[in-house]
């Protein structure tokens, strides 16, 4: 290769900068942890680690917020792959906060989950949480820094960001305080995808096409299972469909689909003109600033 004709791919470069941000933080906070869902983000920001610290083990461990309402397949694909990779799973489970009366149930545990990830974060000391947001999935994670800064009660102000002018990162917080990072905030739905093909990285079933029984319901079709029942009139039926996002079964949709491989997602999500959340998220369509509430509050 001749002289300075040397030039990442766009993936590659989207790699490196993600790659760099996971060791600026292992370097210079003292107890970081990364969210962990076994949704696609986090797992391709799980990979990303691997690899930002290979031949070494990740120095960090990973942290899931359980709302009880997850998808079977989800949660036996998170244990299977922090066992296989030996990282340190903590799971925070928001029943134990509704045991102690931290928060009432609803049908929807989406929301609790900010008082369960909050207590987490105090009781284990954590002053970096890495997040797999990304600007591209919602307006309000679009007005995200890379490096989030959090005060004392784990609120977001977006008015009170510090700047990233030449990738230059201010991590500086006071006892209580933390960022949250997200190294993938530059990344897109499809970048996602065309980078989990090309690195063949493992997801759980539920991302690609098979039948499941579904009911429609405010526009969206939504699993049913032992969290989200038929309600009085509506008629379940069986559809071929896959997951864009996982989260809490009771409010996370599915699409219809024949995309069956990485590279039927790819070109299905090429052609796709919502994002996964405008898609498949009914905790985004309580209201228009919906998400951007929830983040003041301390949600992802």
């Amino acid at each position: 290769m001749a002289a300075g004709t040397y030039q990442l791919t766009h993936l590659r470069t989207l790699e490196a900068e993600s790659v760099h941000i996971l060791r600026e933080v292992a370097a210079t906070f003292e107890r970081p942890v990364l969210l962990f869902s076994g949704g696609k983000d986090s797992v391709v920001l799980l990979h990303l680690a691997t690899r930002a610290f290979w031949p070494a083990p990740v120095p960090f461990g990973v942290l899931h917020v359980d709302t009880g309402h997850n998808f079977p397949e989800v949660l036996d694909f998170r244990d299977r792959t922090t066992a296989e990779l030996g990282v340190r799973l903590t799971v925070a489970r928001v029943q134990d906060d509704i045991d102690a009366g931290r928060v009432a149930d609803e049908p929807s545990r989406n929301r609790l989950q900010t008082t369960t990830l909050l207590r987490a974060i105090n009781e284990n000391g954590y002053d970096a949480v890495f997040g797999g947001a990304r600007r591209d999935e919602e307006k309000a994670r679009a007005k995200e820094r890379v490096f989030s800064f959090r005060d004392e009660f784990g609120q977001w102000d977006p008015r009170n960001q510090r700047p990233e002018l030449w990738n230059l990162y201010n991590g500086r917080h006071r006892r209580g305080e933390h960022i949250r990072v997200f190294p993938l905030s530059n990344w897109t739905e499809l970048d996602i995808w065309q980078y989990i093909a090309d690195e063949r990285i493992e997801l759980p079933p539920l991302y690609y096409a098979h039948r499941r029984e579904v009911v429609q319901r405010d526009g969206m079709l939504l699993a049913v299972g032992p969290h989200l029942r038929p309600r009085e009139g509506e008629q379940p039926h069986e559809a071929l469909v896959r997951f864009r996002t996982v989260g809490d079964a009771t409010c996370t949709g599915c699409v219809t689909s024949t995309a069956a491989t990485p590279e039927a997602v790819v070109a299905e999500v090429a052609a796709s003109r919502v994002t996964e959340r405008g898609a498949t998220r009914a905790d985004d369509r309580i209201s228009e600033a919906g998400m951007e509430d929830r983040k003041r509050e301390g949600y992802f």
